[in-house]
């Protein structure tokens, strides 16, 4: 689970102190009883972390002492707060099981579900995830709060039922507020057939699963049919109701999706590649610090995260070698927005070289680096399918990644590419990801989405 793992000493904890790295770093000391349950946690120094925790306390001191205790240290270090918590959720329930959710706070995720089991659908908040319902379930979101207001928002345009019981039909049956507002089909005295609730259950389910712009589009052809028909007042109408529909849709970020559909790679720092290794330095007893400095090398890499219906797979790495990074004091002009070396095209009258020629200083063409990008996808789709998860794991899955996405873009790190129709190869955006490590990797942030977040 965790990287690297080296015996505590009786004696000479100092010494011992100095081969763990001041990096951050997720880690489990383990007792000299296997049964016992580890001391799981993260920090921002292992070193010093691990050296307060196992020195003794001053007199009076309430703080945790360890020392004497502890027989393995096992630890990962981490370049991110999203790493830090994948690896902190991974190593708690592997050691903690059913409990890990409840010792790192977790919420169950919010997400809207469409109950299409029902004879007469009807859409509500939820925060249980269900296999068979995954289609159906949309979502995450940042709060209750804003999945309940999104979603009486959307169902001011359609006619569905929003009373809980379940329906037997009997035209006896006065009705509600609703039915008489003419906001419902009123399907609980037969007010409609079957097949027409059925069909506006369909146009709900289009409405929330593209997040109002399969339902925005159909609106605009509507729209134009009436103006070239010379039917303004009703074109009028339709244009105002695209517009109010537009300003709904704007409360549901990209994040929300069905969860079967939750496809996205995540882009983020990684650990610098160190000089040494704890575990080769203790295995070989000798005393070596390990190097805290990073090495500027091709092996530089940032980390790739799969998100498979909102399952979390990874991280893999992409090293960065040969990728020309966006020089900053050339603005946003086209030349210096991508990380990739553009190809030359040869003059007619040019003579074809003897031997192939080589990318200037070392960078290499787009094609290589969207080839290498690909077979890094294509690993960690291999993980995805091999590592069974359950509906809780999923639940704590979606928690984890709505708490990192909702956060505010300024202390948000790294970025997220959702998978989209139309994109080729993987699936994926390829050339966007690759810029957005560019970005993660030089420390940057991308303007458009940050733009986006706060509009």
């Amino acid at each position: 689970m965790l990287e690297h793992s080296i015996s505590v000493p009786d004696d000479g904890l100092r010494e011992w102190l100095e081969l763990l790295p001041e990096r951050a770093a997720v880690f489990a000391l383990f007792g000299h009883d296997a049964k016992a349950e580890p001391y799981i946690s993260k920090t921002a120094n292992l070193r010093r972390r691990v050296h307060r925790l196992l020195s003794p306390a001053p007199a009076g001191s309430k703080r945790l002492y360890l020392g004497g205790r502890i027989a393995q240290l096992e630890y990962s270090e981490v370049g991110s707060a999203f790493t830090t918590s994948l690896l902190l959720l991974q190593a708690t329930r592997k050691y903690c099981d059913t409990r890990a959710q409840k010792r790192l706070h977790l919420r169950p995720p919010v997400v809207l579900r469409l109950a299409s089991e029902n004879p007469y659908p009807r859409m509500y908040v939820t925060n249980r995830i269900s296999q068979k319902a995954l289609a159906s379930t949309y979502g995450p979101f940042p709060s209750r709060a804003a999945a309940e207001r999104f979603l009486d928002d959307s169902l001011n345009f359609f006619d569905l039922r929003r009373c809980t019981p379940d329906l037997n039909p009997d035209p006896a049956f006065p009705g509600c507020v609703y039915s008489e507002m003419k906001m419902c089909l009123a399907p609980c005295f037969r007010g409609c057939t079957d097949e027409r609730y059925a069909e506006e259950a369909e146009r709900v389910r289009q409405y929330f699963a593209s997040r109002g712009q399969t339902t925005i589009a159909q609106l605009e052809k509507e729209r134009e049919a009436a103006s070239a028909a010379l039917d303004f007042e009703k074109a009028a109408q339709v244009h105002q109701r695209i517009e109010k529909m537009k300003a709904v849709a704007q409360q549901a970020q990209p994040l929300v999706r069905p969860i079967a559909e939750l496809d996205a790679v995540i882009v983020q720092p990684a650990v610098p590649q160190s000089s040494a290794t704890v575990a080769a330095a203790a295995g070989a007893g000798r005393p070596e610090k390990l190097s805290n400095r990073p090495l500027q090398s091709e092996g530089d890499n940032v980390a790739i995260f799969l998100v498979r219906g909102g399952r979390i797979v990874g991280p893999a790495f992409y090293s960065v070698g040969g990728m020309r990074h966006p020089n900053e004091r050339a603005g946003s002009t086209s030349l210096f927005a991508h990380p990739t070396l553009l190809e030359p095209t040869p003059l007619e009258e040019q003579a074809p070289a003897a031997e192939p020629t080589t990318p200037a200083q070392g960078k290499l063409p787009r094609g290589v680096l969207e080839q290498r990008l690909q077979e890094v996808l294509e690993a960690l789709e291999a993980r995805s399918r091999e590592n069974k998860f359950s509906m809780e794991q999923l639940g704590e899955h979606l928690s984890l990644l709505a708490r990192w996405y909702y956060r505010p873009p300024a202390r948000r790190l790294g970025e997220i590419f959702f998978r989209e129709a139309g994109d080729s190869q993987s699936g994926f955006p390829l050339p966007r990801i690759l810029r957005g490590i560019s970005r993660v990797f030089c420390g940057q942030k991308d303007p458009d989405a940050a733009e986006a977040k706060t509009s």
